[in-house]
């Protein structure tokens, strides 16, 4: 028989999935249905792909290794598996008739979940899942966050679909601070503690383990994310012209694509303009900036100062004076409204002074949430890594000095990733991703 406590954490992680399922369906409602074929970046697949893949990927972590369940379309099951990350400047040139028509994708969705969810209802019945090969409980808690990322990675697509093919929801207020000026603050030399235990007791990401700790000389760092309104300061000096302040692949990048501002940003005359989700608006210079780790690295190169690693930056926000840690920057209480910009609260950020009760023991602010912030730390394994058996390419795939740890999280990071030991990673040319920085000096 199941424990009791087993029991509530299937029944809890089922009502997660639900919830996931509709954040995704939220974010395909808000795009028009004569534009769920168009590729708004280059490098990845067409939207129609992603309402497919969601559903097949929970089908096929699940099918065979919980639910023993038989194909029901195995070509779709193929066809809607994997997406794809381009390093080597290759692009997908697929058509829209190369793809199944839209009932027949909806068709595969309903009936994938379903049967899915059949399945995953009898194996709440004590006793069921004895015998699995990988708990229940794991593979639930990999299909659940791997939606929630994809409703992460979907926005930033989404948000490069012309404005009029988005369907616009009702606005929020926006919030408004008093402006803050740039600063720094100290950090003591001490210890950053970077991954989870393999203990059991939290989901973790096979790139998560194992817990280790690292000794972080003393360094300063910047109050604030590096804002808008300081990076058209880099802008206006030429910064995009100094082939100095880049390496040479980023300055092969920056020419090739003919980079010249943030790829968010837009220029009406002698006026910046920013695309948001659902509008073009006046450059708030009081939001954090969004752009690649090439552009973020040339911009601390001009101010004389470097992108944090993964361990100061770790150390900044998660850790104390006396070498304690916190489990989220403010503390140790679960992440709620007062505390970032995450969640799914927002489509944009808000001003990077916003949230004063989110600030870390070292009165760093504004950390977790409002954009992903890049370091200068490649994506590599911890010691003691593990890949997963059954998703052995979730990580491995990406140990390749071509993509860099981010840490934070942005608007539409779900509060369940915001645990400390979260690692995200991205190629440092891609321009479309919720990121910024902030700089450190030594």
């Amino acid at each position: 028989m199941l424990a009791h406590k087993e029991v509530e954490l299937r029944h809890e992680l089922l009502e997660r999935l639900a919830a996931a399922r509709a954040h995704s369906e939220q974010l395909f409602a808000q795009v028009r249905p004569d534009s769920l074929y168009e590729r708004p970046i280059p490098e990845r697949h067409r939207i129609v792909f992603y309402i497919g893949h969601l559903e097949a990927f929970d089908w096929n972590l699940l099918r065979d290794r919980a639910l023993g369940i038989r194909a029901l379309q195995p070509e779709f099951d193929r066809l809607f598996a994997f997406g794809i990350d381009p390093v080597d400047g290759g692009l997908p040139a697929d058509q829209p008739q190369d793809w199944p028509a839209m009932a027949d994708v909806r068709h595969y969705v309903e009936r994938t979940r379903r049967t899915l969810d059949d399945g995953l209802a009898r194996l709440l019945s004590a006793g069921s899942a004895t015998g699995l090969e990988f708990p229940i409980s794991q593979l639930l808690h990999v299909a659940i966050e791997h939606r929630l990322m994809h409703a992460e990675t979907l926005a930033y697509m989404l948000h490069q679909l012309p404005l009029d093919r988005k369907v616009r929801p009702q606005p929020r207020p926006e919030l408004v601070t008093r402006p803050v000026m740039p600063s720094k603050v100290e950090i003591p030399a001490g210890r950053a503690t970077l991954g989870l235990p393999r203990d059991g007791s939290v989901f973790g990401w096979d790139n998560e383990f194992e817990e280790h700790t690292v000794d972080v000389p003393a360094f300063a760092i910047d109050k604030y994310e590096v804002t808008n309104g300081e990076f058209k300061a880099f802008v206006a000096a030429g910064g995009y012209e100094a082939r100095d302040l880049w390496t040479p692949e980023d300055w092969n990048w920056r020419t090739e694509h003919s980079m010249a501002h943030p790829g968010f940003w837009r220029r009406r005359g002698d006026a910046w303009f920013i695309r948001t989700m659902f509008d073009e608006i006046p450059l708030p210079l009081d939001w954090p900036v969004y752009v690649s780790h090439a552009e973020a690295s040339a911009y601390a190169r001009w101010a004389g100062k470097w992108l944090p690693t993964e361990a100061e930056w770790q150390r900044a926000a998660y850790g104390t004076h006396d070498d304690s840690d916190r489990m989220y920057p403010w503390g140790n209480e679960s992440p709620n409204s007062r505390r970032g910009n995450f969640d799914f609260e927002r489509w944009d950020p808000t001003p990077v002074a916003a949230f004063p009760e989110g600030t870390s023991a070292f009165r760093v602010v504004d950390l977790i949430g409002n954009g992903w912030e890049w370091t200068s730390t490649p994506f590599s394994p911890f010691p003691g890594f593990e890949a997963f058996p059954f998703y052995r390419g979730y990580s491995a795939d990406f140990f390749d000095n071509k993509h860099f740890v981010m840490k934070g999280g942005s608007a539409r990071t779900a509060a369940c990733m915001l645990r400390r030991s979260f690692r995200n990673w991205f190629q440092p040319h891609y321009p479309h991703v919720y990121a910024g920085f902030r700089c450190v000096t030594h």
